[in-house]
């Protein structure tokens, strides 16, 4: 396996990064805070994934800004169930930024990502609590998917959604066998397979059909 260069570099970036990852994470958990661990453990492995998948510099550079911001907000969302507006909204407007910015993204499809992640998530929302009479998506998960679509552009949102559910269903799956069917009533942090399944479709695109 070849090892690129940058791979050193972006390592020893990811020391200081993944300590300012956990301080955030701690402050935007409001009294539940979540381990340190797996939040540095989260950024080294974010950085290195990026550094050996992408190889022009200044896409490895905001795909690292990139990475940081979706550890510290799976973290904070397993931790406490919520996905800070500081956090999100500079997510979608980085986003399009970088799509106005970089040749060959249309922007209008990042904006229509944007509009469609939002919509879709935050329609489900409304739906769910009409029929059932409480909260069961988040529109903190509506702007975090808005923040997907900004950054890929419409198109890719399906594989997003896909391979979060996928990720939501061996994880709840996996409490179930170790914790019993007590486990499949807990409140799901659905923003933390929507962080994964969108670095994955960043960095090596939506699925194939």
């Amino acid at each position: 396996m070849h090892i690129p260069p940058v791979l050193a570099p972006t390592l020893l970036a990811a020391i200081p990064s993944a300590g300012l990852a956990v301080q955030v994470a701690r402050r935007c958990a409001e009294g539940a805070p979540p381990p340190p661990l797996p939040i540095a453990a989260g950024v080294v492995a974010a950085f290195a994934w990026a550094a050996l998948a992408i190889q022009p510099i200044p896409i490895l550079i905001v795909s690292l800004g990139l990475g940081w911001s979706l550890v510290c907000l799976a973290a904070i969302d397993v931790a406490c169930l919520r996905l800070p507006d500081i956090l999100t909204l500079p997510l979608i407007g980085a986003g399009l930024g970088l799509a106005a910015l970089l040749p060959g993204r249309p922007v209008l499809d990042h904006v229509a990502g944007a509009a469609a992640g939002w919509g879709a998530l935050a329609a489900l929302a409304l739906i769910y609590r009409r029929w059932r009479g409480v909260d069961g998506v988040g529109l903190g998960d509506a702007k975090l998917l808005a923040a997907a679509g900004a950054w890929l552009g419409w198109r890719p949102l399906p594989s997003v959604v896909l391979i979060a559910c996928a990720a939501a269903f061996v994880w709840v799956g996996f409490q179930a066998v170790r914790r019993g069917r007590a486990a499949l009533g807990d409140p799901l942090a659905f923003g933390a397979p929507l962080c994964l399944a969108t670095w994955i479709v960043w960095l090596h695109g939506p699925l194939s059909i």
